[in-house]
């Protein structure tokens, strides 16, 4: 199943998107990131610090990884989270910027508000970054 958010942003996106370690500043789900050495290139395996919340599926806290699917510079980012059992795309058209998650029916109870809240974060980290 698949969630979806679109926002038409104000500033360039792409930048903060193209940096691994800004990661955990605007996606909900993750308090810290440490990319490969590959950095952000399809293939490359970042591990990632879950937040310490927990939800109603899913214990807060503990490490993961993820792998980054796709890399569009300018375009779309994706990146499949191994444990957490979900995938992430973003498109960016200009000013519009889409999030999707896929994951199982039962792991959106607890995901399906990630898209617009990591919109919202972009968001504030783009007017921040003026």
């Amino acid at each position: 199943m698949r969630v979806t958010a679109t926002r038409t942003l104000a500033a360039d996106v792409w930048p903060l998107l193209a940096e691994p370690y800004h990661l955990a500043d605007w996606w909900p789900g993750y308090s810290g990131v440490e990319p490969d050495r590959r950095g952000l290139t399809a293939g490359a395996r970042w591990k990632v610090v879950r937040r310490r919340t927990p939800g109603l599926l899913r214990r807060g806290g503990g490490e993961g990884l993820i792998v980054v699917e796709q890399v569009e510079p300018g375009r779309a980012l994706a990146w499949n989270d191994v444990g957490g059992h979900y995938s992430v795309a973003v498109a960016v058209a200009g000013p519009s910027v889409s999030v999707s998650l896929d994951a199982a029916w039962w792991r959106l109870l607890d995901l399906r508000a990630f898209p617009r809240q990591a919109l919202g974060r972009l968001e504030a980290l783009c007017e921040t970054d003026r």
